[in-house]
């Protein structure tokens, strides 16, 4: 008897155990290898698409900014994200005025809201938001029109699916995040200082202080790079899950659901490896008491 029987015969659950997390790695692998070749694919051919298809990017680009039916009345994206930055950079005020506190250095509130915001806070809320609104969106999309065989449709009649489809939802969705995330930073700058000096009393001039000495243009300009990427990335994985969707409207569902989970977790990646690569050796600012 084969040594593998005999391990079989004494220890089946050990095995079936084994089996099935070594199914659940192939199975994984095999999923982000699809993903990887989506992307790749979609990416290279945005000039086929910005030649071909300007009229369905400009209308993406609208509809990505401004929302459509209800969405529209609220301001879409836009008001979205905006009340989004304006409470993550209130809820930056409040922590950090209260724990700076309780080490007596409350004044340098101005000082975290300055970095916080920039380099960590602003790109995250921009993902998450972009993911909930533009992104969970573009997944039932394209889920629809798979269960529904139009994209089967476009490819009978020659178009080609993937730049029509995907590659103009990723140049709008870049497109709009660099006003949408300027606006969003002007929220989140605001936000801070209101409550700051209005609900905590703290001075005008030492808020501002703190806050214009730690604000530094290379910090908001790689703020914009990293969210322009994870722009990028956000389309282009809920663009994967809407366009491979299978199993009727349940089906669209669970893509929805996936895509989004998959967004929640490659966001803060995003920013972690920016942040190692930007200021994992140099933070680029001495604070001293």
């Amino acid at each position: 008897m084969s040594t593998s029987a005999v391990v079989r015969g004494r220890f089946p659950g050990l095995v079936a155990n084994y089996q099935r997390y070594v199914g659940m790695a192939g199975r994984g692998l095999e999923r982000s290898g699809r993903l990887g070749w989506f992307s790749l694919t979609a990416i290279r051919q945005i000039p086929w698409s910005l030649r071909r298809y300007r009229t369905e990017t400009l209308r993406l680009v609208a509809e990505l900014g401004m929302g459509t039916g209800a969405m529209a009345v609220i301001g879409g994206t836009v008001a979205i994200m905006g009340f989004v930055m304006l409470a993550g950079g209130s809820l930056i005020a409040i922590q950090g005025f209260t724990s700076l506190g309780n080490i007596g250095v409350e004044t340098y509130t101005g000082f975290a809201a300055a970095l916080v915001n920039v380099r960590v806070v602003g790109p995250v809320n921009a993902g998450i938001a972009l993911a909930a609104t533009v992104g969970a969106g573009a997944t039932a999309e394209l889920g629809a029109m798979r269960i529904s065989e139009e994209i089967d449709a476009l490819e009978v009649m020659g178009i080609n699916s993937i730049a029509y489809l995907v590659s103009t939802r990723v140049v709008a969705g870049f497109t709009v995040i660099i006003p949408l995330y300027a606006l969003a930073l002007i929220m989140a700058f605001a936000a801070p200082q209101i409550v700051t000096t209005l609900f905590f009393g703290q001075s005008s001039g030492t808020y501002d202080h703190y806050f214009r000495t730690f604000l530094r243009p290379d910090d908001v300009f790689w703020s914009f790079i990293e969210t322009i990427l994870i722009a990028v990335v956000v389309m282009v994985t809920h663009c994967y899950y809407g366009f491979n969707a299978s199993g009727g409207p349940v089906g669209v569902g669970a893509a929805v659901g996936q895509s989004m989970r998959l967004s929640l977790i490659t966001v803060p990646t995003v920013v972690l490896l920016a942040a190692l690569a930007l200021y994992g050796v140099d933070p680029n600012f001495n604070l001293t008491m």
